[in-house]
C-alpha cells in the first residue's frame, strides 16, 4: 500500500509526484476523509468529488502565491490536508481544532473565509483586482458547485468580470448544466485544452501581428473567420458571452486532463472559466448511492454509512406537522432554498409535490416568491436555516411585512449550532426580526410547543411569523409541564426575589439551574415578538431580574425586554446574559454554552453573586 500522504507537508511536495502516485495519494486522501468525518462530521460527499481536481490545482498553481477561493469552503478539505493541516486533520470540526470551513487565521493558504454559498466569484474578483492594482503576480482561482450558481450572487460576480488573472473553475456534481454536445466539439475541445496548441497559436498570432502594414488587418481577419467557424461547430457558452474564455467539460477523475486544463488556464492572458464533471461522494459506496445524505452528515459508521444519532429531531417534527396540517388545509406549501433534507421536508415533497418548491440557494427569491403565494391565497411556509435568512433581509421587510402577508418563516438551527462554526451559529435572526413591524416571532422549548405553534401561525395570526428552534433534539420536559399556548408561562412564585426571564432551548438550562436556587423562579417567553405588555405585572415585587439570551446580545429580545421595564416603572436590577459583540467559535453546544455563561452551573453562580 503507498504511503504518499505521509511525505505531504506542503504543496511543493505534491510537484514531485507523477500522475500514478497523484493518483495513489488521491486514494488515500479519501481513505482519511471518510475516517474523520464519520468520527466528527462534516461535509463529506463534496469533498470526496473534489479529491482529483484539488491535487491537481496545487499541481499546477502556487499557493499562496496564486490564491484558491472555494465557494462555500466545504469542498476545502483536500485542500487542508495538503497545505499543512494534514496531522492536525482529525481535528476537523473540534473545539480548537481546524474548521470545516476555510478561515484566514487557520493558514495562509485560506485567502478567504467561507461558510455560505456562491460568494466566491465576486471574492476572487476583488482579490484578482487588487492583485492587479498592486503588481503583483499569481493568479485567483475560485472553485464553485455543488449548486452554487442556483445563487444569483455567482451570477453578479460574472456579470462583473474584468479580471485577466481570474480562473474560474466549475465543479459539475450533477447539476443542470448543459454540456456542449457532439464529436467536434469534443474534439476541438480536447485541441484547445492543449497547452502546446496554446501556446502555439499565441506564437502564431504575435508574428502575423509583426507583418508590416497588413499584420494588424490579417490579424483581424483570421480572429473574424475563427470566431464564425467556432460559432458553427462550437456553440457559444453562457459563460463566453460573459467574457470568460470557456474550457469543457473535463472529467474531473482524470488527473492528466485536469493538469492539461489548469495549464491552459494558467498560460492564459484571459479570464477562464474550467467545466469539470465530478461524482459527488466518489470512491465510498454509501455516499455516492446518497449523496444528499452524506453532503452534510453527523457521525457514522464506516462500515453501514448509517448515521449514529437517530429519533425525532426539530427538523423531522416540524416535516411530520406540516405534512398534518397541509392534509386538512389545501392551501398549505412548503418552500426550502435547497435544504429539504436539513429542514425535514423530503417527506413532505414526496407526499404533496405540487405544494413543495425548492428554488436552489435562492433565500432572497424564496422569501418574494412566498410573498406572492401568500398574496394569491396561500399559506407559505418558509423552512430555513437561521444563518442562511440573514441573506433576505431586504426581501423579508419590503415583500412580506411591508405588504401585511401571512408567510410562516419556520426558521431551523436557531441558537448554537455546535460545530459548524462562526459561519453557521444561528445568533442574529432574533436581533435582526425584533424590529421588523407586522411580524410575530415563537420560541418552542419542546416538540408539541412547535406543532402548536405553527397551528397558531396559520389561524391565529394575521400577518408574518417566525417561529425559530434548535438544531437538534428537545431536552427532557419537566415532571407535569403543560405547554399553556399564551404568549408566556410563570413556573414558580413571582413573589420571590429574583427572577429569570428566558425562551426556547435555553429554558431547560435556566430550570435546572432554578432546582439548585432559593427564592428564585422562571419566566418563559413562548411568544418572543412581540412581548406581551403583562409580563410586567409578576416582576414588580423582584428584587433582580436576569434574562439568559442564547442569541447576540445587542438588539436581541433581552434588549428589549429591559427597556420594556424601564419604560413602566420596574426598578429590580436587570441583568442580561447573552452573546457578546462577537462570532461563536466551533465547538459542542455544551461548551458555548459554559462559554457564555448559558449553562446551569453558571446561571446558579451569576443568580448566587446578588444574594
Amino acid at each position: 500500500m503507498s504511503h504518499y500522504l505521509d511525505s505531504v507537508n506542503s504543496p511543493k511536495d505534491i510537484k514531485k509526484l507523477n500522475t500514478d502516485e497523484l493518483t495513489d495519494l488521491c486514494s488515500e486522501i479519501r481513505k482519511l476523509m471518510v475516517k474523520v468525518v464519520s468520527e466528527n462530521g462534516g461535509h463529506l460527499a463534496s469533498n470526496l468529488g473534489a479529491v482529483e481536481l484539488t491535487v491537481a490545482m496545487h499541481k499546477v498553481f502556487n499557493s499562496p502565491t496564486d490564491q484558491f477561493v472555494f465557494d462555500v469552503g466545504h469542498q476545502s478539505y483536500t485542500h487542508k490536508i495538503l497545505t499543512g493541516r494534514r496531522e492536525n486533520f482529525e481535528t476537523l470540526r473540534t473545539e480548537g481544532g481546524i474548521s470545516g470551513f476555510t478561515r484566514p487565521d487557520e493558514s495562509e493558504h485560506d485567502i478567504f473565509s467561507s461558510g455560505h454559498s456562491s460568494t466566491s466569484i465576486s471574492s476572487a474578483i476583488g482579490l484578482a483586482k487588487a492583485k492587479s492594482l498592486r503588481g503583483e503576480k499569481g493568479k485567483v482561482i475560485a472553485v464553485i458547485g455543488d449548486g452554487a450558481l442556483t445563487g444569483g450572487l455567482a451570477y453578479e460576480g460574472l456579470n462583473n468580470n474584468e479580471c485577466s488573472n481570474l480562473v474560474v473553475i466549475l465543479n459539475d456534481n450533477n447539476m443542470s448544466i448543459s454540456p456542449n454536445v457532439g464529436t467536434m466539439a469534443k474534439n476541438l475541445t480536447t485541441i484547445r485544452t492543449s497547452p502546446r496548441y496554446f501556446t502555439f497559436k499565441s506564437k502564431i498570432t504575435r508574428f502575423i501581428a509583426r507583418i508590416p502594414r497588413i499584420g494588424a488587418q490579417l490579424t483581424r481577419s483570421i480572429t473574424a473567420v475563427n470566431q464564425k467557424i467556432r460559432k458553427r461547430v462550437y456553440k457559444n457558452t453562457f459563460f463566453e458571452d460573459l467574457g470568460f474564455r470557456y474550457y469543457g467539460p473535463i472529467d474531473g477523475h482524470n488527473l492528466d486532463d485536469l493538469i492539461d486544463a489548469l495549464n491552459v488556464a494558467k498560460a492564459h492572458s484571459h479570464s477562464v472559466l474550467i467545466h469539470v464533471n465530478t461524482v459527488k461522494g466518489k470512491g465510498y459506496e454509501h455516499a455516492e448511492k446518497n449523496p444528499s445524505l452524506f453532503h452534510g452528515i453527523g457521525k457514522f459508521n464506516i462500515e453501514t454509512g448509517e448515521p449514529i444519532s437517530s429519533g425525532d429531531t426539530f427538523s423531522s417534527v416540524f416535516g411530520k406537522s406540516l405534512m398534518a396540517l397541509a392534509e386538512k388545509d389545501s392551501r398549505v406549501c412548503a418552500i426550502t432554498a435547497a435544504m429539504s433534507t436539513g429542514t425535514g421536508l423530503v417527506p413532505f415533497s414526496e407526499k404533496y409535490p405540487k405544494r413543495f418548491f425548492d428554488v436552489g440557494i435562492a433565500e432572497q427569491h424564496a422569501v418574494t416568491f412566498s410573498g406572492g403565494l401568500a398574496r394569491n391565497g396561500m399559506i407559505p411556509f418558509f423552512a430555513v436555516y437561521s444563518t442562511f435568512l440573514q441573506r433576505s433581509y431586504d426581501q423579508l421587510i419590503h415583500d412580506v411585512a411591508m405588504q401585511h402577508l401571512k408567510v410562516i418563516f419556520c426558521i431551523d438551527r436557531a441558537g448554537f449550532v455546535g460545530e459548524d462554526g462562526e459561519s453557521h451559529q444561528g445568533i442574529f435572526d432574533t436581533a435582526f426580526l425584533m424590529s421588523v413591524p407586522h411580524l410575530t416571532m415563537y420560541a418552542p422549548t419542546y416538540f408539541e410547543e412547535l406543532s402548536s405553534m405553527m397551528y397558531q401561525a396559520i389561524y391565529k395570526e394575521d400577518d408574518a411569523v417566525a417561529i425559530r428552534y434548535p438544531r437538534g433534539k428537545a431536552c427532557e420536559k419537566p415532571e407535569g409541564y403543560e405547554y399553556n399556548k399564551e404568549s408566556f408561562s410563570v413556573f414558580g412564585d413571582s413573589e420571590c426575589r429574583n427572577c429569570i426571564i428566558t425562551y426556547g432551548r435555553e429554558f431547560c438550562q435556566c430550570y435546572n439551574a432554578v432546582e439548585s436556587l432559593d427564592n428564585t423562579y422562571i419566566i418563559k417567553l413562548n411568544r418572543i415578538k412581540p412581548v406581551a405588555p403583562e409580563l410586567c405585572d409578576y416582576l414588580r415585587k423582584a428584587q433582580h431580574i436576569f434574562f439568559f439570551e442564547e442569541g447576540i446580545k445587542c438588539g436581541g429580545v433581552g434588549e428589549h425586554v429591559g427597556a420594556m421595564l424601564s419604560e413602566n416603572g420596574i426598578t429590580a436590577q436587570y441583568h442580561h446574559i447573552a452573546v457578546e459583540d462577537g462570532f461563536v467559535k466551533q465547538a459542542p453546544v455544551s461548551s458555548q454554552l459554559q462559554r457564555y455563561r448559558l449553562d446551569a452551573a453558571s446561571i446558579i453562580s451569576e443568580v448566587k453573586a446578588f444574594e
